[in-house]
């Protein structure tokens, strides 16, 4: 199928923007030629990609898996271009996934001391969850993870193990007195938990630490980043595991209280997911040999 390569070009910003006219203004042409190039494109591919409405477009099912494709391919060729256009492998653009107990545990830091010894490397920084980021690694919409375990790749993927740390089970001033004395878990089945939401790895693993100890979690409140369980924990709405590294200043600070148990989760990492089957640029070898 030989379709013209402008008619992607034209269909990525259309997929980035979810807007025609803003998809034209950023390609510089007018709003009826974006419109009859997507029409061009549908009748090469003998499917509908795009649905219209008065608040702006939407994928149909196809038009999704197609902009998935186009989009991972746009961010190869716009590496590619600044590869060439670089003198050396001091400069370039990283595309990172990360999590945002990965990014607090370990990447800001490492990204702090990169910066100073690389200043001309770029990076372009997107914030999911483990699941999510390493989705996006797959489709070829990032080039490295830096996400927390427990992570499950294929075999075209490597991980490495950057940081390990554990989870340190906490609460607020109303739950001072569970910290008084050493427990088993399921002597706080009756608490109110607070957890990070069912589409995270955390999630999952203290599910299946809550059932390898005949329990079963039922958070009173689920939350969707990392950032969020210290400051509910601390208005005494649940108590909850937090990476022990995050704990440790609030727990000097008598802001939180650990409540020691004798059942410990297993140790957690902070690990950088690559593909091996794509290979990496200059830049990036360097940012994973720096990492590791």
């Amino acid at each position: 199928m030989d379709i013209n390569y402008e008619y992607y070009k034209v269909y990525y910003y259309v997929g980035k923007y979810r807007n025609i006219t803003k998809a034209a203004q950023a390609l510089g042409g007018s709003q009826p030629n974006v419109t009859r190039v997507i029409k061009l494109l549908e009748d090469a591919l003998g499917c509908q990609l795009l649905l219209r409405s008065n608040k702006g477009i939407t994928f149909t099912e196809k038009g999704e898996l197609l902009y998935e494709r186009v989009s991972a391919a746009f961010l190869q060729l716009q590496t590619a271009e600044e590869e060439i256009g670089s003198s050396s492998q001091t400069e370039g653009t990283i595309v990172l996934g990360t999590t945002e107990t990965a990014l607090h545990l370990f990447l800001f830091q490492k990204l702090k001391e990169f910066k100073r010894k690389n200043p001309k490397v770029r990076f372009k920084i997107y914030n999911y969850s483990t699941k999510a980021a390493l989705e996006e690694l797959t489709k070829g919409a990032v080039e490295i993870c830096v996400v927390t375990s427990p992570v499950s790749i294929g075999r075209n993927f490597a991980c490495k193990k950057l940081l390990t740390f554990r989870e340190k089970l906490v609460c607020g001033g109303n739950f001072r007195k569970l910290a008084l004395e050493r427990r088993h878990l399921k002597e706080l089945s009756g608490c109110p938990w607070v957890c990070l939401g069912k589409n995270t790895v955390t999630y999952d693993m203290i599910c299946d630490f809550f059932l390898e100890n005949g329990m079963m979690l039922k958070p009173d409140i689920e939350v969707a980043t990392s950032d969020l369980m210290i400051p509910m924990i601390q208005n005494n709405l649940g108590i909850g595991y937090v990476p022990a590294p995050l704990a440790q200043p609030e727990l000097e600070a008598e802001t939180i209280f650990e409540i020691p148990v004798y059942e410990q989760m297993p140790p957690r990492a902070v690990c950088a997911v690559y593909d091996l089957k794509r290979g990496q640029n200059r830049c990036e070898k360097k940012f994973l040999d720096f990492l590791k």
